[in-house]
């Protein structure tokens, strides 16, 4: 009995051991249909223009979009003069982060911090008569940046280049032209180098394509995308062309320095304006929504920090509580006003190594950028207070000229009756009476909205009202 009982657990033992095989052989299988399913595929995700920082979240998407799908191949289509460094340190560390095999198709050229961008990508392929070079930081006036600046750059270059098996001395002669080479160590053997300029002190380095592929900095050359599809034997593959989203579009607009700059202005003026006058208003309304775009923008192209934003909101929540629970406006209006200041500062300083040149750079730029806007409210106010819309929101109720003139308009009768604050008077506002709604102006005292007031006067269309003493 105890011998079939061992028959029948060994019988049991097999069929399991087969029903296991046949799920692996199972998974196994569909693992290798899904993979022949998105193996075709690949992403083409172009660098073109300016590389500003709403590039890289549009960047970071398509690689995980790319890696949720099982995409093996991501060609990078380039063709830049640069542009901020901060935006493709984001674009290289997304990079170096991916298994996804990634291409460089240099269509072309990769100046600056495009050819930071092809550095970190696996393969480099270049157009005939491309360029790759040229990477030196430059301030805001286009001038060079100070040694601190220039260090991180060089060294950022030449880290990229040694994680991708590249000549780390090529990429450093790229930024700095004070270095200077006369032979370089190409895969194990020395190579006198004799062709490259800005070998010699004083030049920068930028190479053309044959010289990238000689010095190991390209992996080869193709006229076009398909050339370049050919030669890899990818040509039977599908490209996906991949572009920004309208999300993505709206954050590289709002983050364009000159829209950005923009959108600062009008918020601290907004808020300043809004302090002058008690309560809170259309001014108010239009400077919080400019700085709200200005700081969710920034943060999402990690031109924001965390302090950044509990800097500003912050400085909000003081001047809300001193235009909405204390009266008047004093000390903590003060320390609101001027730590939103500070804020809205410290979003023009770039995520990268700065000095004091770069700084006093950003504050020239924030203070042209406000005078610029007091400038332009003063110009669009002279042209606001002439239109019909602004007469109807000052004046209700005005006389027509071909309807004849009369100094009064019935209203006498409402001399000392009482009635409702409708909105805020700031000093002039609406109010609510048994008759009718009414626009007026109080005795030169801020009256809260939901205040009992009396009517004291009545001239033409000039209503003066009092606040009751017991409301």
């Amino acid at each position: 009995m105890l011998f079939l009982n061992n028959i029948y657990l060994i019988f049991i033992f097999k069929f399991l051991c087969i029903k296991m095989k046949i799920i692996k052989k199972i998974t196994q299988y569909s693992f290798i249909i899904l993979s022949f399913i998105f193996a075709d595929d690949i992403y083409r995700i172009p660098i073109e223009g300016t590389i500003d920082l709403g590039l890289p979240p549009f960047i970071e998407r398509t690689i995980k979009e790319a890696e949720k799908n099982g995409v093996e191949t991501i060609i990078f289509d380039i063709n830049t003069f640069g542009g901020r460094v901060d935006a493709a340190t984001q674009i290289k560390d997304a990079i170096l982060a991916t298994d996804i095999l990634t291409i460089a198709f240099i269509n072309r050229r990769a100046i600056s911090a495009g050819a930071l961008i092809s550095l970190s990508c696996e393969k480099i392929y270049m157009t005939g008569g491309g360029l790759i070079g040229a990477a030196t930081a430059v301030d805001m006036s286009g001038k060079k940046g100070s040694e601190k600046v220039i260090s991180f750059m060089r060294e950022e270059m030449a880290s990229t280049a040694e994680k991708r098996g590249r000549n780390k001395d090529i990429s450093r002669g790229m930024v700095d032209e004070e270095l200077n080479f006369t032979h370089l160590f190409i895969d194990g053997d020395s190579v006198k180098v004799d062709d490259i300029e800005g070998r010699k002190e004083g030049k920068l380095i930028s190479l053309t394509t044959q010289q990238a592929i000689k010095y190991s900095i390209a992996d080869g050359t193709a006229d076009n995308l398909d050339n370049l599809l050919d030669s890899l034997g990818l040509s039977s593959y599908s490209i996906i062309n991949t572009n920004e989203n309208w999300s993505e579009d709206i954050v590289r607009f709002l983050t364009n320095p000159v829209v950005s700059s923009l959108l600062t202005t009008f918020g601290f003026l907004g808020i300043l304006f809004e302090l002058q006058s008690p309560g809170w208003g259309i001014p108010g309304i239009v400077g919080l929504t400019c700085l709200i775009l200005s700081l969710s923008t920034s943060y999402i192209a990690k031109l924001a920090t965390m302090s950044d934003l509990i800097y500003i909101l912050s400085g909000i929540s003081l001047i809300i509580l001193e235009v909405l629970v204390i009266p008047g406006f004093g000390i903590v209006g003060l320390a609101g006003f001027f730590l939103i200041i500070y804020s809205l500062y410290l979003l023009l300083i770039p995520d990268i190594p700065v000095e004091g040149e770069i700084l006093d750079q950003a504050m020239d730029g924030f203070t042209i950028g406000i005078i610029g806007a007091i400038i332009g409210l003063y110009f669009f106010g002279k042209l606001m207070i002439k239109t019909k819309f602004w007469q109807d929101l000052t004046s209700p109720n005005s006389q027509k000229k071909e309807d004849g003139y009369t100094n009064t308009f019935g209203w006498e009768s409402l001399v000392g009756e009482n009635g409702i604050a409708d909105t805020d008077l700031h000093p002039s506002g609406w109010i609510k009476t048994n008759k009718e709604r009414l626009f007026v102006i109080s005795e030169g005292k801020f009256i809260e909205k939901g205040s009992s007031v009396e009517i004291l006067s009545v001239e033409g269309n000039r209503i003066i009202v009092r606040k009751l003493i017991n409301s």
